[in-house]
């Protein structure tokens, strides 16, 4: 969807890949390449290189996969040193990053933020253009410790309700130790919500629910309760 400038767009989101990008009409960012290169060259029309660079949150393959193919394109990639050191990677397109220390790729400001994942020093994103337009990015994270004012685009995991997975467990759908794995490294919809709610919504313009469960989550139900407690057009990745 299309704001006076920032476009965030979602080609794949979930256990299978993720893959999105963000532009503002003068450059274009990817965020995770979690898809098979091949994929990710179909779902940006074979533009991959005008990409300035690419966000990568953390090493699960789901969100890492074509990274190695991304720097052989030559585009630099943006991560922590415990994602590159669990992934192996090296080489002159890679640019280690830290939480709460902002870089610039070209017009943009970013600012990684610490997210809660069962993988090595994961990362969120505020993303700002030179216009101060603002946009979160956050996955597979169990919460957000930060506060956010003037945000434009919220593109946020909501993996799971808690009353879908208990039902689920109890019916022996899902085993007891990925729901404590779930409750410790995703972000349910009840914390979502509460986590909206203490933030100041007045300037956002989308809300965009990333990295659904495949089995405790009920897609239509999570854009229409996030829509009521925020007034806000949401959208499912």
């Amino acid at each position: 969807m299309v704001l006076d400038m920032l476009e965030f767009k979602a080609f794949a989101s979930g256990s299978s890949g993720n893959l999105y990008t963000l532009s503002d009409g003068k450059s274009k960012l990817l965020l995770d390449c979690g898809l098979p290169y091949k994929e990710i060259q179909r779902s940006l029309e074979f533009k991959i290189s005008e990409a300035s660079g690419c966000l990568l949150t953390h090493c699960h393959a789901d969100h890492s996969k074509s990274v190695a193919d991304i720097m052989r394109t030559g585009i630099n990639v943006y991560t922590s040193q415990g994602t590159i050191d669990a992934l192996g990677l090296s080489g002159h397109r890679l640019h280690a990053i830290k939480a709460k220390q902002q870089f610039r790729i070209d017009n943009w400001r970013i600012m990684p933020l610490e997210a809660i994942h069962d993988s090595p020093e994961p990362l969120a994103f505020l993303i700002a253009n030179s216009q101060g337009e603002r946009c979160l990015f956050a996955t597979d994270t169990a919460y957000l410790k930060n506060r956010f004012a003037n945000l434009n685009v919220i593109a946020v995991e909501c993996n799971y309700s808690l009353d879908i997975l208990n039902r689920n467990v109890e019916a022996g759908a899902v085993p007891r130790e990925l729901k404590s794995r779930l409750l410790k490294s995703h972000f349910s919809l009840e914390n979502v919500k509460e986590f909206l709610k203490a933030n100041d919504l007045s300037r956002v313009q989308e809300i965009w629910l990333l990295h659904l469960s495949d089995g405790n989550s009920d897609a239509e139900r999570f854009k229409w309760e996030v829509q009521a407690i925020t007034g806000k057009p949401v959208y499912i990745a």
